[in-house]
């Protein structure tokens, strides 16, 4: 491995610890700002992938980028980091969430600029400063072995992930996350010179400064999944903002008729059992109490917002005996349980965000599919009354929750609000007598109503199966961005053009990666901590690959293509829904070694392939650049829905090994 002229010697233990720490530092930012923009970019939580797509492009430019040039990026990552934080809070952004076709849920405030515009800029931002930090990491990478370098890259990025992840479940505030970061930036380039040095430290005190202006105040908190706000009533209770959208309003009970829809239309006298999902500000609890319920089931995903509502509600209802409170997503929370209630509510469950990450499956989006509905039904008792309210903005929103609860009941649910125009309300039961309601309150299916969504295309939120144009536009117009860049960067493409095996088996792996975080988010729950695990095990998976490719080769390399075919085979035949039925203990067990195994194998290739590469940063690079072309093709599944993805995996790494047939050697 050849060493540029005027490069620092430096020991292998030294450049190991450079390594990782370089690249902790990258997988902390790419975290930080799939949490931070969204916070501050009103309504990008919407689209955090752009965010995520954007850091893998920056990482291969800093990759390409070292490969061939002697000048390193990295003494001006603070410095660009800082500038784009000051930007952003320094300007009121927003992202236009309008249409009739995609409902987002939002508030009044004007409209942002177009987000086929909005979405490129973003994400050509977000490019540019991973792309300084990953020069970093890409100096250190090619001072060692590929499988050594590729190894401590691993270690570092496990301990960003588990870091980031703790740091969000104490609920630190974006001040930590920075001042963590400048740290970690300025005394990794405390060494190029006195002009790097003093750029640094003036860019972590700007960095810390912005940052700390949100971070302090006796009415905002940040939980693991958003940046919270509030103001109190003179009379008691809080308005609550997420990611500075207005949310929910806490009252009495005497206050909340709208919440009193659905035991209206109820004939029992008895409310009985009650599970409320989306128990959040404590309304339903409070109006449940209020109605007489002996026992409440309040499921909230939120911890820090379950503690806001728990302080402040005027009627305190969190404090009842007959009230036990469950930290978790609701549609897991079912899962695990055999319990049954006399009444289950889903009780305005919008997230306002999406599963980390991922282009389209917001937290809730499992709450609303065939199979989600099919559940609530088996956990009621005989007679038991399913609830569900929400603004729901469109008519034909409410057409298909309808249908749905058609279908899985055999009955056509009341209605209030079919038009969608305030607050819509439906109720069902499977017996005919546990509700009274006729006439104008009965939904009537109407002809051109949307189809119910499934668990495999759960996106309940999307009219008609299809990838909505402001995608494509702006999906093209981060392409071209990525070729003008990836040209910019990398110099004559001849290299590149080179690792094109590489660039295949990345494209394949972040769809491999994106079926396995949906997967477990339905197994498991959309919890952040069900997120954060998926992706420390992902690295795990690949390091535990790397180990082995370290000490045994294969005799026969395109034997692993074959392994690597079975596995995904085997997670073709292996239905969800089975898995559903397992206990959580063999649930785990199986669908891990199920979902595991072809991450593997793929790696298994991948650290073969890469194990005698003499360009280790351009093909690594390549490899990153594959993953910006999978991370957009995820939104294929808006069409097709995620099991297809395995079919753009399998095609995927069928040109890998077309187009690496020449480093398929015999050990």
């Amino acid at each position: 491995m050849l060493r540029p002229m005027n490069a620092p010697a430096v020991s292998v233990a030294s450049a190991r610890t450079r390594l990782a720490l370089s690249a902790f530092v990258l997988l902390f930012v790419e975290l930080a700002l799939i949490r931070w923009l969204g916070a501050n970019i009103i309504y990008l939580a919407y689209f955090s992938n752009f965010v995520l797509v954007g850091s893998f492009l920056g990482i291969g430019l800093g990759f390409l980028w070292a490969s061939r040039s002697e000048r390193s990026l990295f003494p001006w990552a603070a410095v660009a980091l800082s500038a784009f934080v000051a930007m952003v809070r320094l300007f009121d952004i927003n992202i236009e969430v309008g249409g009739s076709n995609l409902i987002f849920f939002a508030d009044q405030r004007p409209v942002g600029p177009p987000r086929w515009i909005m979405l490129p800029i973003v994400f050509a931002a977000v490019a540019l400063c991973v792309a300084a930090i990953a020069d970093g990491v890409a100096r250190n990478f090619r001072r060692l072995a590929p499988l050594d370098a590729y190894r401590w890259d691993l270690v570092g990025s496990i301990l960003g992930v588990v870091g980031f992840s703790a740091l969000a479940f104490l609920g630190s505030p974006p001040v930590v996350w920075g001042a963590i970061v400048g740290s970690l930036l300025l005394g990794l380039a405390w060494n190029h010179g006195v002009s790097a040095r003093r750029w640094g430290a003036a860019s972590l005190l700007l960095l810390v400064a912005v940052l700390g202006v949100e971070s302090f105040g006796g009415s905002q908190a940040w939980s693991p999944y958003y940046a919270l706000s509030w103001d109190e009533h003179d009379e008691g209770g809080i308005v609550m903002r997420i990611n500075d959208v207005a949310t929910w309003d806490q009252h009495p009970k005497h206050e909340a008729a709208m919440y009193d829809f659905v035991y209206d239309f109820r004939t029992a006298e008895e409310v009985g059992d009650v599970l409320i999902i989306g128990a959040g500000s404590g309304n339903d609890v409070s109006v449940a109490l209020g109605h007489g319920a002996e026992r409440v089931d309040a499921v909230e995903i939120d911890p820090v917002i379950l503690d806001l509502a728990r302080t402040h509600h005027p009627g305190q209802p969190y404090a009842d005996d007959r009230v036990n409170v469950h930290i978790d997503d609701g549609r897991a929370f079912l899962e695990r349980t055999d319990r049954q209630w006399d009444l289950i509510l889903l009780a305005l469950p919008d997230s306002l965000t999406v599963v980390l990450g991922q282009g389209s499956i917001r937290l809730e989006s499992y709450l609303f599919t065939q199979e989600a509905i099919a559940a609530y039904r088996d956990h009621l008792v005989p007679g038991g009354v399913f609830g569900m309210y929400n603004f729901m903005r469109e008519g034909w929103l409410v057409d298909r929750y309808a249908a749905t609860l058609a279908d899985a009941f055999g009955e056509a649910p009341c209605v209030v609000d079919p038009q969608a125009n305030l607050l819509t309300v439906l109720a069902v039961s499977d017996d005919p007598g546990a509700l009274r309601c006729h006439g104008d309150d009965r939904w009537l299916a109407s002809a051109d109503g949307p189809e119910p969504v499934s668990d495999d295309r759960p996106f309940p939120y999307l009219r008609t199966p299809h990838v909505p144009r402001f995608y494509l536009m702006a999906i093209a117009l981060v392409l071209g961005a990525s070729v003008f860049a990836v040209r910019a960067a990398a110099g004559p493409m001849r290299g590149l053009w080179r690792q094109a095996d590489v660039f295949f088996m990345g494209l394949a792996f972040l769809l491999l990666e994106t079926k396995n975080v949906v997967g477990f988010a339905l197994l498991f729950g959309t919890t952040w901590f069900v997120n954060a695990l998926v992706f420390v095990s992902v690295l795990v998976s690949v390091l535990a690959a790397v180990e082995v490719s370290r000490r045994v080769r294969v005799r026969r390399p395109e034997w692993l293509y074959a392994v690597l075919a079975a596995a995904l085979a085997l997670n073709w035949i292996v239905p969800t829904e089975w898995l559903l039925t397992l206990a959580p203990g063999a649930r785990l067990v199986v669908a891990g070694g199920v979902a595991f195994l072809p991450i593997f194998a793929a790696n298994l290739i991948f650290a073969d392939r890469f194990r005698d590469e003499d360009e280790s940063t351009v093909a690594f690079g390549a490899n990153v650049l594959g993953a910006v072309v999978g991370g957009l093709l995820e939104y294929s599944a808006l069409l097709t829905g995620y099991r297809s993805l395995l079919v753009i995996v399998a095609v995927a790494y069928a040109l890998a090994l077309l187009t690496g047939r020449r480093y398929l050697r015999p050990a």
